[in-house]
C-alpha cells in the first residue's frame, strides 16, 4: 500500500503533500523528516530506503538510513515494533518526487509509477516546472487522483490519466458556465490556463442593458 506522496524542492519547501493513511500515526514521514533522509543521500546510493516505525531520524549502523538485519533482530527481542515504512523517490532538477509505501510493494514498480505521475504533469502542463506545482496544485492534485487513490494504484497508461484529467477539467469549466453565464473565460476552451479560448460572455446583452438605462 502507498503511505504518502510527497514532493518538496531542494532546500526542503514542500509543494505537494497527499496522505492515505491518517499523517497522526505516521509522524516520522512528514516532509521535513523525510527530506533530512533524502537529501543527504550520496548520488551513488540507490533511491530507495527504509524507515522504522521506532526511530525515523536515528543513525543505523550502515549509515545510509536502511535498518541492517542485526537491528531489526534487536528490536524484536526487545518487544519493539518493527514495521518499516519504505521511502522511494527520484529527483528531478529541483524537485524530490517522494512515495512512502509498505513492504509489499515492488520498488521498482514505484520507480516506474514516479516516472508515470512526472510524465502526467509534463503531459498537461507542457514542461512542468516547480511553480506549476505551486500555482495549480489542485490540477497536480487531480492527475495524482487519477493514478493513486486510497493507497492503491489506479492507472499508468499516461494518455488515459491525461484524458481523465482533461475531460475533468472540461466537465468542471462547463458546469462553472452554465452556472455563472457573466463569468469571463468561462466558455468551451481546453487550455487549462484559462486562456480566453472559446469565450461566449454575453456582451451583447449587457451592452443592451446598459444602452436601455441609458436611454431612460
Amino acid at each position: 500500500m502507498i503511505h504518502a506522496v510527497l514532493i518538496f524542492n531542494n532546500t526542503g519547501l514542500p509543494r505537494l503533500t497527499k496522505y492515505f493513511v491518517p499523517p497522526s500515526q505516521r509522524a516520522h514521514i512528514s516532509p521535513k523528516a523525510i527530506f533530512s533522509l533524502v537529501s543527504q543521500r550520496a548520488p551513488q546510493l540507490c533511491n530507495f530506503l527504509d524507515v522504522p516505525h521506532q526511530s525515523p531520524l536515528r543513525r543505523t549502523s550502515s549509515g545510509l538510513g536502511t535498518a541492517t538485519g542485526d537491528e531489526k533482530s534487536g528490536w524484536e527481542n526487545g518487544r519493539t515494533p518493527v514495521e518499516v515504512d519504505r521511502v522511494i523517490y527520484r529527483n528531478y532538477a529541483t524537485l524530490y518526487f517522494v512515495f512512502v509505501v509498505d513492504e509489499g510493494e515492488s520498488e521498482l514498480g514505484i520507480l516506474d509509477l514516479i516516472q508515470v505521475f512526472v510524465e502526467s504533469l509534463d503531459r498537461s502542463f507542457e514542461n512542468v516546472c516547480e511553480l506549476d506545482l505551486v500555482f495549480h496544485f489542485d490540477e497536480a492534485h487531480a492527475i495524482l487522483s487519477e493514478i493513486v487513490q486510497g493507497g492503491v494504484v489506479l492507472e499508468t497508461n499516461v494518455d488515459a490519466i491525461h484524458e481523465a484529467t482533461q475531460a475533468a477539467a472540461q466537465a468542471r469549466r462547463s458546469s462553472f458556465a452554465a452556472a455563472n453565464p457573466l463569468a469571463l473565460g468561462s466558455g468551451s476552451g481546453v487550455s487549462s490556463r484559462g486562456a480566453g479560448e472559446g469565450l461566449v460572455t454575453p456582451l451583447g446583452w449587457v451592452t443592451g442593458k446598459l444602452l436601455g438605462g441609458r436611454a431612460r
